[in-house]
């Protein structure tokens, strides 16, 4: 078996491995949840702004005191258990063709790794809080300008990383190639983190996020591979494995959300792997419904603020749709074959680079 095919074996075996292992013990996570009645105790009844949300309550109301948060745990705890599980594997039998399944190293996925562990278990703290009413704000959890606050510092702790122990401060800009932009890479580094955060406001459609960032970690799978990086590509692939398997579970009716606990890691450690990939350029059009969505959001605002109306019926724009009349499926659907299109074409854009 020539390496590139061995390679080849070891994403896809690892990824199919993962999303065999995750939809193996929800049923655990499942009960676990509904057992302790994680769910909001209240619906959401204020929007962003701070204005009553008619629109979105009217839509999902019933859902929110329903249906249990903290579904992402089903993803990062399936990548640790698989990542470790292959490690100790290759201490053991150091010298046979298990050792070779091993992706944990420093220069690949180390800092993805500890990100996503990191920023989830911020989110799975945000969560419980929210399950439990705890907190300064109505309905709980950690207040915006904290989690903001938390999202900064990953993000400045990665950015660290890369600048000062990886010696990293060039960014490829298209037609001028690449650019070393210096000190500039730290808060560059930091505003594609909290941008990646924002669009975290996908989750709120049954299988609409995880069917999302399944594509967008799909696509990194296979710009990673095509640089070489076989390693942090085998992680981005059993990222999506256990995106699918989620997704099993959060199809129509979903059995739970995803929650903060897994945005969170997911969102950051999106911005980690661009970077590792050399691929912020073609981020905005892969992780493009995060985008649209983020948008929609920001230019309700604006219209509101100084057209005194609104643009949307509800934002983010799925809601829109929603109250449009649109089936919650139909919406979802869409927006996944959207998301398989742009990340057909930032990968095409990435590749021929």
């Amino acid at each position: 078996m020539t390496n590139t095919v061995f390679f080849v074996v070891k994403v896809f075996s690892l990824a199919a491995i993962a999303s065999a292992l995750a939809i193996f013990w929800c049923p655990l996570l499942t009960h676990f949840l509904y057992k302790n009645k994680f769910w909001k105790k209240a619906p959401r009844q204020k929007a962003i702004s701070g204005e009553d949300a008619p629109v979105f309550n009217g839509l999902h109301k019933e859902k929110e005191v329903s249906t249990p948060r903290m579904g992402g745990l089903l993803i990062w705890i399936t990548v640790l258990l698989i990542t470790f599980l292959f490690f100790i594997l290759s201490l053991l039998f150091p010298n046979t063709w298990l050792a070779q399944f091993n992706f944990l190293t420093r220069a690949e996925t180390w800092l993805p790794l500890f990100t996503l562990v990191a920023a989830s278990i911020i989110g799975l703290v945000d969560d419980f809080l929210v399950v439990k009413g705890w907190g300064k704000y109505i309905g709980g959890g950690i207040s915006f300008k904290k989690r903001l606050f938390l999202v900064v510092l990953l993000g400045f702790i990665g950015s660290i990383w890369f600048y000062q122990k990886l010696g990293w401060s060039q960014i490829f800009v298209p037609f001028l190639g690449d650019k070393s932009i210096g000190m500039w890479y730290i808060p560059l580094f930091i505003l594609v983190t909290v941008a990646c955060w924002a669009g975290g406001i996908v989750d709120g459609l049954d299988g609409l996020a995880g069917g999302t960032f399944a594509s967008i970690f799909g696509a990194f799978t296979i710009i990673s591979f095509s640089i070489g990086n076989v390693n942090l590509a085998t992680f981005c692939a059993i990222i999506t494995g256990t995106l699918f398997a989620f997704l099993w579970f959060n199809i129509p009716p979903a059995r739970f959300y995803m929650g903060e606990t897994g945005i969170l890691g997911l969102t950051t450690v999106l911005s980690v792997v661009a970077f590792l990939t050399d691929s912020v350029y073609v981020l905005p059009i892969i992780a493009g419904i995060l985008v649209l969505e983020v948008l929609s959001v920001i230019f309700q605002l604006l219209s509101k603020k100084f057209r005194k109306k609104k643009i949307f019926l509800s934002t983010p724009i799925h809601h829109h749709f929603e109250a449009k009349g649109w089936p919650s499926y139909k919406v979802t659907m869409r927006a996944w074959i959207i998301g398989i299109i742009l990340a057909f074409i930032g990968v095409a854009v990435r590749l021929v680079r």
